[in-house]
């Protein structure tokens, strides 16, 4: 049993290090799933989102499941300090370290609390070790205790860091693309501006690369959800392959080449986040009928935009989502996210448009528009 319990702690020393190394350190993805944190995300998530999968789709169960992200990178850190403390004290156990505690043959509870104290540094010492190795071993936990509070004071600053670079793109495309985003009405809101709508495909390429670099280095943040009600950066990111897709089977007088150079790195994007969770492609995921398809077609004519070939638009569209769409969708059920419609609904009203206090102040959408245009 002694020899037992300290290969077991030596055991659990390796694998929570490495853990950390590599989910806070490590600028990369691990391919391999035999890690604790996958482990500890797949449980949680799914005892989170079964619970949340309950829950009618209403702001309540948006705020239920905003609670999931913050509190598991806590809870995952606690865990990774327990299985410390716990694998320090098995070590001790099983050497039989002598200590000035109380009893004369020290229990396990002695030197879990010895080891509780020494990895957070308290310094209190009213159990110490006595013996050489058993001093060594508690000046090794306490260094590791000490480094692992510096990651975690490093660490906690950059997911907000980049949690609040991937909202702010998501908020500005509540003006351009709608609430919540759709294609159509990002295409619309700039058909007259097709140097504009370029300039602003090219921002979107670069949040989406960042968005690959960041979520697949720091998975927590795909849990993070966004501030605003009928906003994701699922959403965001799909409403962007959307718009893509229908500048690339050709509409008149729009740009086409930076929609492919955004679409391939948003692609890129959908296609490994979905690889990193773990979640298999939805081959039944269909979100154009050609009925919706046809209405399109009628929105997009009513504001003189045609598509250059309309015989094969809708087979080449449907190639086209064939791409990402199966992804999306699975992330989607994944995170208990919705995925923006195609057509937004008739006259669409903004977030930036509305307030709490909209029925006694002179600020209604109509008012709004009025002044804008004014």
């Amino acid at each position: 049993m002694p020899v037992l319990a300290i290969l077991l702690g030596i055991l659990l020393i390796i694998v929570v290090a490495k853990d950390s190394f590599e989910t806070i350190v490590l600028p990369r993805r691990v391919s391999y799933k035999f890690r604790l944190t996958y482990f500890f995300y797949r449980v949680t998530w799914k005892f989170w989102g079964t619970i949340g999968r309950r829950m009618h789709a209403s702001n309540r169960r948006e705020q239920y499941l905003g609670f999931y992200g913050p509190l598991s990178l806590i809870l995952l850190l606690i865990v990774w300090a327990v299985i410390f403390i716990v694998a320090f004290a098995l070590i001790h156990w099983g050497l039989r370290s002598p200590l000035n505690a109380p009893e004369k043959v020290p229990t396990f509870g002695s030197y879990l609390y010895m080891s509780g104290t020494t990895f957070f540094t308290l310094g209190l010492g009213d159990i110490a070790p006595l013996t050489g190795l058993s001093r060594m071993l508690m000046v090794i936990e306490a260094g590791i205790g000490f480094g692992s509070l510096a990651l975690v004071i490093g660490y906690v600053p950059v997911i907000y860091q980049a949690f609040s670079r991937r909202e702010l793109h998501i908020s500005l495309l509540d003006a351009r693309a709608g609430s919540p985003p759709s294609a159509v009405e990002l295409i619309l809101r700039h058909r007259n501006q097709p140097e504009e709508l370029a300039r602003f495909l090219n921002e979107w390429e670069h949040w989406c690369a960042e968005l690959l670099e960041s979520h697949l280095s720091y998975p927590v943040l795909a849990y993070y959800r966004s501030l605003h009600e009928n906003q994701s950066w699922l959403g965001a990111l799909t409403s962007i392959l959307d718009a893509c897709a229908l500048l690339l089977v050709g509409i008149e007088g729009l740009p086409v080449k930076p929609a492919k150079f955004t679409f391939a790195i948003a692609r890129h994007a959908a296609v490994d986040l979905a690889q990193s969770f773990g979640v298999s492609p939805n081959l039944h995921a269909k979100r154009l009928s050609s009925l919706e398809f046809r209405q399109l077609q009628q929105v997009l004519a009513r504001d003189g935009l045609m598509f250059k070939d309309p015989a094969t638009a809708e087979e080449r569209l449907a190639h086209i989502r064939g791409k990402y769409e199966l992804f999306v969708a699975s992330l989607a059920q994944h995170m208990l996210l919705s995925l923006p419609a195609w057509l937004a609904p008739e006259n669409p009203i903004d977030d930036w448009q509305t307030s709490a206090w909209d029925h006694f102040l002179d600020t209604s959408p109509r008012t709004l528009d009025e002044t804008m245009l004014a």
